[in-house]
């Protein structure tokens, strides 16, 4: 089974990251944790470090030169955002600190407006806690009900069971594009289109999809589409929220200060056109310069090659880990992700992540803030080993034979 990059090409792309040239416990580092914080290429990193040393000034206001670039490079962020998504405008990108403030910025802002006593929020049994607990904070304000729709044994949503809860009390769909606990691709088009059918509007987490799929809004249908640059090979700390124009612009702002406003007088106020409305107070300008520089990159290296790359290094690693005594896989959908989760019988999923990383191998271990995730599945906890474009297939042979060291540990 051949990689989309040749050796040449991943060698290169590998020489990207220069966290990745290190050694863990005395061990070569095989960072296989990709879904929890994308690592950072040269270009990022040099992105933001220019910024600060050659172009930091508050962005915006200023009519110096040092503002005006300032200003260029953290709106090149808005822009590429806005081309990554195929969004019309990039006046309907917003920059915040990530997917999780996204969704609560549509729960406060959009629900508080939209939702009332009886009326329902519907979700998936595969969400991230960031899609779970805004709406529960929202329903108990407003007396809404939560209303959730299950996932197969296999992790994939069953559609039917969705589309017959959308109803006369539905005012939202929110769900994610992937999981992050289980790699599951959810068919957002055709969810979009069931709710679109009873007028009810949606939001697209597409915080693990962006770094490994095209996303076009437009295309979707969708209604908010969020995601965080951590996830993309781009900062911490920044991320997006797509809206449509005619929706943010009848949104109420979330939060007030600077930069929101149009006027300030003690008796009233008033707010700032899309997408300021949003985007109270200083941002996080290197960070935009970083987003810019991550979607740069994406886009060079191209992101079906990348979701193509990182597929291959599931199939082997899949293959791989079914040599593993005990060891059961938690999300087998067909349409899935380079995201591998498995729990191994009378080992815990911590024991388990604290060996591998002894073997220089980083996986994340617990319940990936997807709590009722693991309560499907009957587990605690589980081990994930999750792939990014400078993983390799000796990667996936250190995890191979890190866990026939983690079986010898407990034999």
């Amino acid at each position: 089974m051949s990689l989309p990059f040749t050796d040449v090409e991943l060698a290169r792309l590998r020489a990207d990251f220069p966290i990745l040239d290190q050694k863990v416990r005395g061990k070569p580092l095989v960072y296989l944790d990709s879904a929890a914080s994308t690592q950072k290429p040269r270009a990022v990193i040099d992105a933001v470090a220019r910024l600060y040393a050659e172009d930091y000034a508050n962005v915006h206001r200023g009519v110096y030169q040092l503002g005006e670039r300032a200003t260029r490079a953290f709106e090149a962020g808005r822009e590429a955002t806005r081309r990554l998504l195929h969004a019309p405008e990039a006046r309907e990108v917003l920059l915040l600190r990530g997917a999780t403030e996204a969704i609560n910025l549509v729960a406060q802002s959009w629900g508080r407006r939209h939702v009332g006593a009886g009326d329902e929020i519907l979700i998936t049994a595969m969400e991230h806690h960031s899609n779970i607990v805004p709406w529960q904070m929202l329903c108990e304000e407003r007396g809404a009900r939560l209303v959730v729709a299950p996932i197969d044994d296999d992790g994939s949503l069953l559609l039917d069971e969705l589309a017959r809860r959308i109803g006369p009390r539905t005012r939202l769909v929110s769900v994610a594009h992937v999981s992050n606990a289980l790699g599951t691709v959810n068919p957002v088009q055709e969810i979009v289109e069931l709710a679109h059918a009873q007028g009810v509007p949606v939001l697209i987490d597409g915080a693990q999809a962006v770094a490994r799929m095209p996303v076009d809004v437009q295309a979707l249908g969708c209604d908010f589409y969020a995601f965080s640059a951590h996830k993309l090979y781009g900062p911490s700390g920044i991320g997006a929220l797509w809206g449509r124009a005619e929706l943010l612009e009848a949104m109420p702002p979330w939060q007030g200060g600077g930069e929101m406003i149009e006027t300030v007088h003690f008796e009233k106020s008033t707010y700032a056109e899309i997408p300021h409305k949003f985007e109270a107070g200083t941002p996080h300008i290197a960070g935009g310069a970083g987003l810019a520089a991550a979607i740069g990159y994406v886009e060079a290296a191209g992101v079906e090659r990348i979701g193509a790359h990182e597929d291959v290094l599931l199939a082997l690693a899949t293959e791989a880990v079914r040599e593993v005594p005990g060891l059961r896989l938690i999300g087998t959908a067909p349409h899935k992700v380079g995201v591998l989760s498995f729990v191994i019988d009378g080992i815990h999923a911590h024991d388990v992540g604290t060996i591998l990383d002894r073997e220089g191998v980083a996986v994340r271990a617990g319940h990936h803030c997807a709590q009722p995730v693991m309560q499907r599945f009957g587990v605690p906890a589980t081990v994930r080993a999750s792939f990014g474009l400078y993983n390799s297939r000796e990667d996936v042979d250190a995890l191979r034979r890190g866990l026939r060291t983690v079986i010898e540990v407990f034999q």
